[in-house]
């Protein structure tokens, strides 16, 4: 399962391989990494990585999580990418935008180049999944940075289609 993470402002993603209690993930695009997850008490979890033995508080807020560990406070956001909702579906926001395939599925048409200028709301991309087609769209106007898509191209979950600055 693929999350996308913002934590303290920064974004990026964790690959859950294996669920706890013997837990495999992959972080960003870090090495595969085994761990020990247990969780004691609701809101407290204890977890081997490394050799070494972290507990980890969490809270839930109502903007996310934190989460303390060894005295250091870490609020983060968890989106699944497979999931929609008002607060994730129009964001509109300053800085890069990311834009990832809702769904595993078939990039059948791609709307826009590296370095076009686009509108909000414009459609970028478009993927095919169980015959439904879903258009990604432009949470807000910018310009192309990146265009990983390709007419043809499998996807995954999470994966990053197009990127908005």
């Amino acid at each position: 399962m693929k999350l996308l993470l913002t934590i303290n402002g920064a974004e990026d993603h964790i690959d859950i391989l294996s669920p706890g209690p013997a837990c495999r993930f992959q972080l960003g695009e870090t090495a595969e990494r085994p761990a020990q997850v247990e969780t004691p008490e609701p809101g407290v979890y204890s977890v081997l990585l490394d050799g070494r033995s972290y507990d980890a508080y969490v809270e839930e807020t109502p903007n996310g999580l934190v989460v303390v560990i060894d005295g250091y406070h870490f609020e983060i956001e968890v989106r699944d990418p497979r999931r929609w909702s008002r607060k994730t579906g129009g964001r509109g926001g300053e800085g890069i935008q990311t834009i990832v395939s809702p769904m595993p599925g078939k990039v059948v048409r791609v709307l826009v180049a590296q370095g076009d200028a686009v509108e909000a709301g414009q459609g970028l991309v478009v993927v095919e999944a169980m015959k439904m087609q879903n258009e990604m769209k432009a949470p807000r106007a910018g310009k192309v940075l990146t265009l990983s898509a390709k007419e043809g191209a499998t996807v995954t979950a999470g994966e990053v289609l197009v990127t908005i600055a």
